[in-house]
């Protein structure tokens, strides 16, 4: 099998885990399953991944990666009042969600299921130099007096609560909050403003 062919079915193998794992977890999702939905057999599968574990770090990874480097870019940018910065991060996890969305309800499960299980495969993906990065930047802001002194966890508590709610709450929205003819996508757009301003709040102390 020519290396073009082997990256296309790994990349086949990687989607279609990754579908089965948002709609089913973990554990409820089998590896001969796996195979059958892309359709090869078991040794063929393990060819590629030999425990479904190296495959939910694989499927895992490339959801971290996919925003990870992106974050980090628009964080430092220290030139850019935050309200610019915190609107594109905005767009960067709204795209990413958008192509996942049941990825905020797929980690509350597996943080319930299991949370040691996701920690590690995490840090197995070796990103915690853009998380650390990310980090001392903003505490460098604050020290500094551009940002007012707030935790990082409550930073990362209000963001990432007026981010992900109305993901999680999707069905509930679409039949009950969604205006005649209106969108879950404009919906998103209308509240993004929101999301900004609470940050800003939060940060900025009316500076920006």
């Amino acid at each position: 099998m020519s290396d073009e062919k082997c990256s296309n079915l790994e990349e086949r193998i990687i989607e279609v885990a990754k579908s089965l794992f948002m709609e089913k977890g973990y554990s409820d999702t089998s590896m001969s399953e796996i195979a059958e939905k892309v359709g090869i057999n078991r040794p063929g599968l393990h060819y590629y991944f030999r425990t479904k574990d190296k495959m939910f770090n694989a499927v895992f990874g490339m959801i971290v990666m996919s925003v990870a480097p992106k974050f980090q870019n628009i964080i430092l940018q220290k030139d850019l009042p935050i309200a610019t910065r915190v609107e594109k991060v905005i767009d960067v996890y709204y795209q990413m969600l958008q192509k996942n969305p049941y990825l905020p309800l797929f980690i509350l499960r597996e943080m319930n299921r299991d949370i040691n299980f996701l920690f590690n495969a995490f840090r197995s993906l070796d990103v915690a130099n853009f998380f650390e990065g990310l980090k001392t930047s903003l505490q460098e802001e604050m020290a500094n007096g551009k940002l007012k002194q707030v935790p990082l966890r409550i930073v990362f508590f209000t963001f990432y609560s007026a981010l992900i709610f109305p993901f999680i709450s999707r069905n509930l929205i679409s039949l009950e909050i969604l205006n005649e003819n209106e969108t879950f996508e404009e919906l998103l757009v209308e509240w993004k403003p929101y999301i900004v301003k609470q940050m800003v709040n939060l940060l900025c102390d009316d500076r920006e």
